[in-house]
């Protein structure tokens, strides 16, 4: 799943270790989700989605897959 996670961070102006901690989480949590890594809970996808004010719709982008 891409998401907007990295680019919200830095129109913020925070590091990841700043954001990690106003969502409680780890810095490694933060990263993994920005390099797509790890895909949030859904609380934390709310979480995430509160602190910037946006629906969830508009931080995670859901691709499907293509069949094979």
């Amino acid at each position: 799943m891409k998401n907007r996670v990295e680019e919200l961070r830095k129109a913020r102006k925070l590091n990841q270790e700043e954001f990690a901690k106003q969502i409680r989480v780890s810095r490694q949590t933060v990263s993994s989700i920005e390099t797509g890594k790890y895909n949030p809970s859904l609380e934390l996808a709310f979480a995430i989605a509160h602190f910037f004010g946006k629906a969830i719709e508009e931080i995670f982008i859901y691709e499907e897959e293509e069949p094979r």
